[in-house]
């Protein structure tokens, strides 16, 4: 098979050859060819030596998206294998006929650009997907990908939910609709023994947060005092649908307020309170976080546990200051707010704010209430979203449980 070369500067190749799967248009020295868009390209070092094969998009900063560090085409052969590769990674640590996975995390698992979560309805164990093309190169090879996905993953409807801001960098338009079969307006999931209605078409994302699975667990896990054996008080900002905080009811806490600044969140969360049966110990509340744990500091209210769980603050480098002060700022409030003993579970799920960068943040916001905290975790992502070493992106959730002492 033709194709067009990139020829990087010198020098350029050490970061892909470490792992990492973008060329950007600074590093390449020329072109050998005329590459159309979307197109097939080997990407080589200064010397002429091959470093892998990638999408080549002429609108985009990344100018090429590795897929293979070997040399082959992007064919039917190639979907079977790397999305066989993902499934058979899932299948090491979940069942994914019985539980609702992100069966493709993009580049992570050598598919650029390709997002593919199945989600299997509680009481009829059907799946569905939910899939995100999110570059050029991926787009222009969907119906492979369908059929693909249609083989090895069979389901009774694919949705596509192509409509992340970050396809505009790739010169492509939002796109959401049906690609297979027939996707109703909302199914039930089940997730750590509970029932969560999913809008696959419509929903934030692809349809729910699979990233927090086990975090939320985590959190589930100190939904009561042990000094007392007593259900705490849980506050739950940033509240989504509730995967956090109805998780603590069910593990014994006493009761839950839970925040979000979006109506349709907000009513999301009190349909899956009242079919898990929670309707009469929570209280749900259309708020911004930050005014909200204001009011609650000058009203002296307390818990026992604190779950913040925001948006990506930083989008990206030039962001991080003032996501630094953001994250500051609600970590700060929710800590003074804490009883003593209580316990914190914080996240950042921007990967432009780092680990290191979240700790410091962390250990400002405890000096600046007058707590100190005793570390009882550091989580990321659960392992449907696999973090690979060269690609620093793949590592972009943490969150952290901290006790007050």
């Amino acid at each position: 098979m033709e194709r067009a070369i990139l020829v990087l500067k010198p020098k350029e190749d050490l970061r892909l050859r470490a792992g990492h799967p973008w060329v950007y248009d600074n590093e390449i020295a020329r072109v050998e060819g005329q590459p159309e868009a979307g197109a097939e390209v080997e990407v080589r070092d200064a010397r002429g030596l091959p470093v892998g094969v990638a999408f080549f998009n002429p609108k985009s900063k990344i100018r090429a998206r590795i897929y293979s560090r070997a040399i082959r085409p992007a064919d039917a052969v190639f979907f079977k294998e790397a999305i066989g590769a993902s499934l058979a990674w899932r299948r090491r640590f979940f069942d994914p006929d019985k539980q609702s996975v992100r069966a493709v995390f993009a580049e992570a698992d050598g598919l650029p650009g390709l997002m593919v979560d199945s989600f299997v309805e509680k009481a009829s164990g059907r799946r569905f997907l939910t899939v995100q093309f999110l570059t050029l190169g991926m787009d222009a090879r969907k119906e492979l990908v369908v059929e693909t996905l249609r083989g090895l993953l069979p389901s009774a409807g694919i949705a596509e939910r192509s409509d992340a801001p970050v396809r505009a960098f790739e010169g492509l338009e939002s796109v959401t609709g049906t690609l297979h079969g027939t996707v109703p307006p909302s199914i039930l999931i089940g997730e750590n023994g509970l029932a969560f209605a999913v809008d696959l078409l419509g929903g934030q994302k692809t349809g729910w947060f699979l990233d927090q699975r086990s975090n939320r667990a985590a959190a589930a896990r100190h939904a009561v005092d042990p000094s007392t054996e007593k259900g705490r008080r849980v506050l739950d900002t940033f509240c989504n649908a509730g995967g956090f905080g109805l998780a603590c009811l069910a593990a014994g806490a006493e009761s839950l307020v839970a925040v979000d600044s979006q109506a349709n969140a907000v009513a999301d969360f009190a349909a899956n309170a009242e079919r898990n049966g929670f309707a009469d110990r929570v209280a749900a509340v259309e708020a911004n976080a930050f005014d909200y744990l204001r009011s609650l500091e000058r009203k002296h209210e307390r818990f026992g546990l604190i779950i913040l769980d925001p948006p990506a603050f930083a989008k990206n480098r030039a962001s991080l200051d003032g996501a630094h002060r953001g994250y500051k700022d609600i970590n700060m409030r929710a800590l003074k707010l804490l009883e003593p003993g209580g316990v914190l579970v914080t996240c950042s799920c921007s990967h432009w704010f780092d680990r290191e960068r979240f700790a410091t943040m962390l250990e400002e916001a405890a000096a600046d209430a007058g707590k100190r905290l005793r570390i009882v975790e550091e989580r990321t992502q659960d392992l449907d979203h696999p973090i690979v070493t060269g690609y620093g992106e793949s590592r972009y959730l943490k969150c952290v449980i901290a006790e007050a002492i």
